[in-house]
């Protein structure tokens, strides 16, 4: 059984735990490590070609406004086959209800026929939003598996949490 983890984090500024702080590694990121420790796993961090601004308040009226043209940024690097992965983790933050556009021009390219989507969001409140909604769209011919909702303040401390999970998830 092969597995496979794409991703979208942010590092540098975040909203935590109701103030703004600088992450050297963003939770999104923190989740993909403690899923690959746990299941072996391929990674795949998805980053876009015009990053996004380093001031976490325009970062978020960014994602508002790509949110709301159904933006699918440029990518640096796009995946083009997942044939021989049996599982795929999507792990990213909850931006606005969904994860960030950047990561649906990724899944969206896809085709997840004959595969198991399990996915991650961080989130500082909201949980899941309305990611669960956009996945059977997004990662099409997917059975979608598993979803897991992580506080981003209590990310770093969530590895036995993570790893339990995607243990579950895969093997269960």
């Amino acid at each position: 059984m092969k597995n496979l983890i794409i991703y979208y984090s942010r590092r540098g500024q975040n909203y935590v735990n109701g103030t703004v702080k600088s992450l050297s590694k963003g939770n999104a990121e923190l989740i993909s490590e403690f899923i690959q420790n746990a299941v072996d796993a391929d990674v795949f961090e998805v980053d876009t070609v015009k990053p996004y601004n380093k001031d976490y308040m325009v970062c978020i009226e960014e994602a508002k406004a790509e949110l709301r043209a159904k933006a699918r940024p440029e990518l640096k690097e796009m995946l083009s086959d997942i044939s021989e992965y049996d599982n795929i983790f999507v792990v990213g933050p909850n931006w606005w209800g969904v994860y960030p556009m950047a990561l649906y021009t990724q899944l969206e390219a896809l085709d997840f026929t004959g595969k198991t989507v399990h996915y991650v969001v961080t989130h500082e409140g909201s949980a899941l939003g309305g990611v669960p909604k956009t996945m059977k769209s997004a990662c099409k011919g997917a059975k979608i598996g598993s979803s897991l909702a992580v506080h981003g303040g209590s990310a770093p401390s969530s590895k036995a949490q993570v790893e339990n999970w995607a243990k579950n998830a895969v093997y269960i």
